[in-house]
């Protein structure tokens, strides 16, 4: 049996968020059953790219500073970090240190922040769909790792939480080989609960003050929930955080896929706190994904065939495109290409992973499905 904390916080006041942290350190426990005095403490938030906390997309700086003056409290050493999409160098991890406000943060916590780019080769015994990974040698060298997510949409696995958040382990341009060798998200999924066997959070605390939805997790809207959600199981909190935004769980790759290797079923979660069905959202935008309860029941070549016909594809708005060419550089299977400075998609090549979405610092690229798709996505 895990536990869930589900705790109101209205605000990103440094108020706010210290006594909802507080609540949810007292519903699972004590912050000191989890972490022990002299530790190194790798707080892993969701460092996606250069964004503003404002923007909804990167872990708020105000919940980081809160756990890491917690951590620091019991005579623990906070260090934040992640690896965030593109190079995983000094550079790049300055630069978004600053504009997420993670530098800040350390500041005025005294908490470290990571610029160890150095890499290790890690195997995963329990593996299904990889036996071994290639993770940041920081993250592993600490003594308990706290996983730091954003609660946002995701136009591959419709939702990004506490199981896709530990995807930011791998450094930097790594990520794109294991997009361009497991372009079914099903695969995808287990690959990441692959990881969450190996990596495993002493304790996960989401973000879902000002969530994101619609085109996550980077382009989408921030949307208001008003609530920091925490776990000592990052299956159960996917469970919980999708159940409390609307999400069926045949329809969300990560929670499906985990819940068939018998991880994050609801009857195995105790709910401390506030209740789900006081807080559920009716109107949260999801993106469009063929539900997997469906694609079960038809014949493997049938799906071949129907995703080439009717998948969602990206799509270019060439006037709110800066010519910046991040896209090009971070595509998996090569499948865009500059022409006349603007980014062109090879839709046969294009393996749907939304990379070029994601990671597009102007908005410019937007999910778009054939109308077809509507017989077949929710």
């Amino acid at each position: 049996m895990y536990t869930v904390s589900i705790e109101n916080c209205s605000s990103y006041s440094q108020n706010d968020v210290k006594v909802a942290l507080e609540n949810s350190f007292k519903n699972l426990g004590g912050l000191e059953k989890y972490i022990k005095k002299g530790q190194r403490v790798f707080l892993k938030a969701n460092l996606l790219k250069k964004n503003r906390p404002d923007d909804a997309v990167t872990t708020h700086p105000s919940i980081v500073e809160a756990v890491a003056n917690a951590i620091k409290a019991i005579g623990a050493i906070p260090i934040i970090g992640d690896s965030p999409a593109g190079p995983f160098s000094y550079r790049a991890l300055k630069s978004i240190y600053e504009s997420t406000g993670m530098a800040d943060v350390a500041a005025r916590t005294g908490a470290e922040l990571n610029y160890d780019t150095e890499e290790v080769e890690v195997k995963i015994p329990d593996g299904k769909i990889i036996k071994q990974a290639t993770f940041m040698k920081a993250l592993m060298e600490c003594d308990a790792i706290v996983s730091m997510p954003k609660l946002k949409t995701h136009g591959l696995t419709v939702y990004t939480g506490a199981v896709k958040n530990q995807f930011g382990a791998i450094p930097g341009l790594v990520k794109a080989g294991y997009h361009l060798s497991m372009p079914d998200v099903k695969d995808f999924a287990d690959m990441l609960i692959d990881i969450n066997t190996i990596l495993k959070p002493v304790l996960t605390i989401m973000d879902a003050v000002v969530a994101m939805e619609g085109n996550g997790p980077s382009a989408g809207r921030p949307k208001k929930v008003g609530l920091i959600i925490s776990s000592d199981d990052v299956f159960a909190l996917d469970t919980v955080a999708t159940s409390i935004i609307g999400l069926k769980h045949q329809d969300v790759p990560t929670v499906f896929m985990a819940q068939r290797r018998g991880l994050g079923h609801m009857e195995d979660i105790k709910i401390a706190g506030m209740n789900i069905e006081d807080i559920k959202i009716d109107d949260f935008d999801i993106p469009t994904l063929r539900g997997f309860s469906v694609t079960e029941k038809i014949p493997k070549f049938l799906v071949r065939y129907l995703d080439r016909h009717v998948k969602p594809y990206p799509v270019f708005d060439h006037d709110a495109c800066k010519s910046c060419g991040i896209c090009v550089t971070n595509c998996p299977p090569k499948a865009l290409k500059m022409v006349e400075s603007k980014p062109i998609v090879d839709l046969k090549a294009c393996i749907r992973c939304f990379c070029c979405q994601e990671l597009c610092p102007h908005k410019a690229v937007s999910i778009k499905k054939p109308s077809i798709a509507k017989l077949f996505y929710r």
